[in-house]
């Protein structure tokens, strides 16, 4: 009925079929697997016995200590969303830079970059952001595609900069180091932050009509005064980035220990600013649950849907399909690149981790490419899907807090220089692999003192032992 060779393709084009119908990724994914197994076995095309590896997996899933670091962080995220964090540091920036045209366009990517890396959900940094600055930049006379699209692009900044949980995940898909996948995120996500910088100030030379500065009585007291309230909303912010990133850099927590760290800093800091209450608590603990609960669920399905394609030599198929392509590593990426840009258009950034990553990786690793600075490459590339139009989630939360005023056409339209943005980040990382490895690459220390090993000859004597 089948050849064992049509199996793997017929796999993956019945997923594409159960996820373009709409049906929920983790239940595909598994059904999926499973009908193709029960095929295998009756075509005598899969081994039975392949299926014994299941409830190891599942063990391997549930028991897999990085994967805690999830929970942690997103508590930390949602706790830190709902405190009113955003709320201060918005304020604050929008009035300190509100002097010069464009200063609330800086205020938003600046205080994105802050609240990425601080709350690591892309919901939390653009619903946040667009409820606060949406209205007082339309209502200071901001051109309205400018507006939405540095408020969706800042929140997409989030799946770059460390400690996003989209390096998380693809740490622990490639089979890398958190650390080194964070470190080697450092640089991208501040050329990112500069890149998106750098068009703010070419538009406000420019076009200075379409950001123009904020009048003197939205610019609040002014002074030292100003300043020391925008300190005071980033300092502690800062402080727990540093801790969180810190500890882990320099080795002295795992990713889980720095994600509990993060969240008990996450309870001080609510309380430092008089707003931790039982309620808070509770939703942030809700929405952890129900993120958690989602990716244990991916996952389970991605397992069994990786299994039984590995037992049908998917794995060999996806390999000698990929390493084939012209130009070797160089069409590799590109073909990588392309297709994971179009992917994201239908899937989000947890389902393309858990179900293309993990056959890419092999395929990325016999090529001999650097898995750390693949998987960097991979998360710049994802960062593109929350800003598609017409299907990017970053517009989706814009366009469910915008006024009705605001046309939806202008919400897709605003998006496009950010993502042609973040396509030059793309090529950057791609041309300029040293922007990921250069702090990973760590020379050997020289003291200066060779240390010489001499092998006694054949003839001598075996050393006296003394007791």
């Amino acid at each position: 009925m089948f050849s064992h060779g049509i199996m793997p393709p017929l796999m993956f084009l019945g997923m594409i079929l159960f996820l373009v119908a709409g049906f929920p990724v983790a239940f595909s994914l598994a059904s999926v697997g499973i009908v193709f197994g029960i095929i295998g076995i009756e075509t005598g095309y899969f081994d039975p016995s392949f299926l014994q590896a299941l409830p190891f997996r599942f063990y391997g899933i549930m028991s897999n200590d990085l994967l805690l670091a999830i929970p942690f962080f997103t508590f930390m995220g949602a706790i830190l969303e709902r405190c009113g964090l955003a709320e201060d540091l918005l304020e604050g920036s929008g009035q300190l830079f509100g002097k010069i045209p464009g200063g609330l366009a800086y205020a938003v990517i600046i205080v994105g970059a802050i609240l990425g890396a601080i709350t690591g959900t892309v919901a939390a940094s653009v619903i946040a952001m667009g409820m606060i600055s949406l209205p007082v930049m339309m209502r200071y006379g901001y051109d309205i595609r400018l507006a939405t699209g540095v408020i969706a692009a800042s929140g997409t900044i989030t799946q770059l900069i460390p400690p996003s949980l989209v390096l998380i995940v693809l740490a622990d898909q490639l089979g890398r180091s958190v650390g080194d996948m964070y470190l080697g995120a450092v640089i991208p996500s501040v050329l990112q932050v500069g890149i998106f910088i750098l068009y703010i100030v070419a538009l406000s030379i420019v076009r200075p009509k379409s950001m123009p500065p904020l009048p003197p009585e939205a610019r609040g007291d002014g002074g030292w005064k100003l300043v020391a309230r925008v300190l005071w909303g980033m300092i502690p912010s800062i402080v727990l980035i540093f801790l969180v990133l810190g500890t882990i850099f320099m080795g002295l927590a795992t990713p889980t220990e720095s994600g509990a760290m993060g969240a008990v800093g996450a309870i001080i800091l609510a309380a430092m600013h008089g707003r931790l209450s039982w309620k808070l608590t509770y939703e942030a603990m809700a929405t952890t649950m129900q993120i958690t609960a989602m990716v244990v669920f991916i996952l389970i399905g991605s397992t069994i849907f990786s299994l039984v394609f590995q037992g049908m030599d998917g794995a060999r198929w996806i390999e000698h399909l990929l390493s084939h392509l012209p130009g070797g590593a160089t069409g590799f990426l590109i073909f990588v690149n392309i297709f994971v840009f179009f992917l994201a258009f239908f899937l989000d950034f947890f389902e393309i981790a858990f179900i293309i990553i993990p056959l890419l990786a092999p395929v990325a690793a016999k090529l001999d490419i650097d898995l750390v600075w693949f998987g960097v490459l991979l998360c710049v590339n994802m960062q593109t899907s929350f800003m598609h139009p017409p299907f990017g989630f970053a517009l989706f939360y814009l366009r469910g807090i915008a006024p009705k005023s605001v046309k939806t056409s202008d919400i897709y339209w605003g998006a496009i220089p950010w993502v042609a943005m973040q396509l030059i980040l793309v090529v950057i990382v791609i041309f300029w692999p040293q922007s990921v490895t250069y702090l990973l690459d760590k020379p050997p220390v020289d003291d200066g003192k060779a240390i010489e090993l001499v092998a006694p000859p054949d003839d001598a004597p075996p050393p006296e032992l003394k007791f």
